[in-house]
This record gives structure tokens, sequence and C-alpha cells, in this order.
């Protein structure tokens, strides 16, 4: 893929992937509602902006063009694994609640997942009635909501981030919009020699949210220069699935 104009990086405040683009020469810049990492260039209600650009409404989406790329990283918290588990009235965070507000608290997760659902269609929506180029990051493990449920199939699964150089195993799907992925494959050992989730230090494991942020600056120019650029690396192992 050749992006002759910039990446938009939506949900992502930790300027992760967009300093790998940055550093292959490629302007990239940030979106998302907080700024906790001191990297987000727009901080922006992107939930608002969906709305908007939905309902044809000036939006951030209208300055992004089809020499651009967006790589949304799109919230799991109601499509994971965890997420589906709450869904059962069994669940052991309800074995003190009254039936009643067992009921309650599944169709409160139930509707705001709805939400959230509506909201990743309507996204993929926008850039496929304004031919822009989009690339959507989820979860992908046994029980996320998206697997059995979204009307859109990813392109990508990466089953072992590890080997790509992440600090997690955590399988994740990549949704490729009006592009296509190249397919090259850059492994390197992995991070502290095994393949369970590593914590860089100081920092706690999360389901969702700013997990994200805690994703290494290896995999990110693994996964741009394999699935994105198709750009061969010379320095990490090259091997295939």
């Amino acid at each position: 893929m050749e992006i002759k104009g910039k990446v938009y990086c939506l949900f992502e405040q930790s300027g992760t992937f967009k300093n790998e683009f940055i550093k292959l020469g490629i302007p990239a810049e940030d979106y998302d509602i907080q700024d906790n990492y001191k990297q987000t260039n727009h901080v922006v209600d992107l939930f608002e902006e969906i709305k908007k650009g939905h309902a044809g409404l000036p939006s951030v989406f209208d300055k992004i063009t089809s020499d651009d790329l967006i790589m949304a990283f799109f919230p799991c918290i109601y499509f994971s694994c965890m997420s589906q588990m709450l869904i059962s009235y069994t669940h052991r965070n309800y074995k003190n609640y009254t039936p009643k507000q067992k009921i309650a608290a599944i169709l409160e997760r139930s509707k705001k997942r709805e939400e959230y659902f509506a909201l990743a269609v309507m996204m993929i929506g926008i850039a496929k009635e304004r031919d822009l180029r989009l690339i959507m990051e989820n979860p992908w493990s046994e029980q996320t909501f998206l697997k059995q449920n979204f009307p859109f199939n990813p392109q990508v699964i990466d089953k072992d981030r590890t080997r790509r150089g992440d600090y997690y195993v955590k399988p994740t799907a990549y949704w490729f919009i009006n592009c296509e992925p190249t397919y090259g494959y850059t492994f390197q050992p992995k991070k502290r020699g095994n393949n369970i989730c590593q914590i860089p230090p100081n920092k706690e494991a999360l389901l969702c949210g700013e997990e994200r942020s805690m994703i290494s600056p290896d995999y990110d120019r693994n996964f741009i220069c394999d699935f994105i650029l198709g750009k061969k690396q010379d320095v990490l192992q090259l091997t295939i699935f």
C-alpha cells in the first residue's frame, strides 16, 4: 500500500503506531478523547464524530481523503471475552445481586454493546461511502462478540502478537476497508523468552481501554511493514506461518 497523504490514528492516545509511521517517513496524528500520554494531537470525542459523519454533518472525516489511511483502534470493552461472560446470569460478579439487579446489569451491558456495535458499523460505513482507506483493530479470542456477529470479516488475524515483538499473545483481528493487506512475515524473538502476556515495568495488564497503549513499538513497526507497506526489513528474522 502506498500512503501519499497522512495516517489518522483514531482512538489512540499513546502515539505507538503514530510514532512508528513517522519514523518510516509517513505523517501521522493521534485522535482520542483523552491525552494521558501527551501524544494526542487532536482531543476529540470520536463517537460523536462518527455519529455526525454518518448523518452527513461536518465531522473529522471531512478532511480525510483516499490518499490517507485511517488506523482505528476501536474500543473493545463491550466486545471482549470478559464482556461476553458478563452477559451470563450466573457470572460471579453478580453473586450478591438480587434477580432484578442481575437482569438490570445484563440489560445495561447489552444496551451498551449495541451502541458500540452500531458505532463500529457506522465508522466502516463512512469509509465505504467516501472511499476512504480504513484499518480497524479489535481482539479476536474465542468468545469475542464481533467474531460471530459483525457484518464484515477481518482480512488479517494475528494469532500471537509476541511473534512480532509485542508484550501480549492476545489474538487480534484487523479489518481492511477499501484496501488490501500485504503479507510480509517479520518475526523476532519473544520478549523475555516466553509466550505469556508480558507487561512493561510499572504497567498493569488491563482488559481493554489503555491496554493498547502498551503495544510494543517493535510490534507496531513490524505490523506496518508486514501488512500495510509490504516493506522488507533487514534486521529481523524472516519466516512464514
